[in-house]
């Protein structure tokens, strides 16, 4: 649950940045936390989410469009262009999280902070980088 909580929470900073075109910085994080009282394994996990989201923004954006035939990022849900990043992140840059947990925790966070279209179409892009990285792991070995 503790990591849910993070991936959620990583989801609101990742909106809330890509809303405001603001850059990530230590005043973000600290204005986030304001009135919460999480746990340091939730902050962390939030901020190494978030930190490496956007530090790597235009490969993992471009593994989306790669995914996400006919679809322009810009023009997909704010709330799924960011669920998708944060999931796309984990699946490109967190090897030691298996990828069906990642598309499985993005489901259900889609599920309670977007419409009933979201799962689906969030689970196709997911799935399609998920065999992306896959295969690339395999070929590296």
């Amino acid at each position: 649950m503790k990591r849910r909580r993070a991936r959620e929470c990583a989801l609101q900073i990742l909106f809330q940045l890509d809303i405001t075109g603001s850059e990530i910085s230590d005043k973000v994080f600290s204005e986030f936390w304001e009135g919460y009282n999480e746990e340091n394994e939730v902050k962390e996990f939030t901020a190494a989410i978030v930190k490496v989201t956007r530090e790597n923004l235009a490969d993992i954006d471009a593994a989306i469009k790669k995914a996400a035939e006919h679809w322009v990022i810009s023009r997909m849900a704010v709330i799924d262009r960011n669920i998708l990043r944060a999931a796309t992140c984990e699946l490109l840059y967190r090897h030691d999280i298996p990828s069906s947990v990642v598309i499985d925790e993005a489901l259900e966070i889609a599920k309670k902070y977007s419409t009933e279209e979201s799962a689906p179409f969030i689970n196709g892009i997911l799935d399609k980088i998920a065999h992306t990285v896959s295969l690339s792991n395999n070929n590296e070995n």
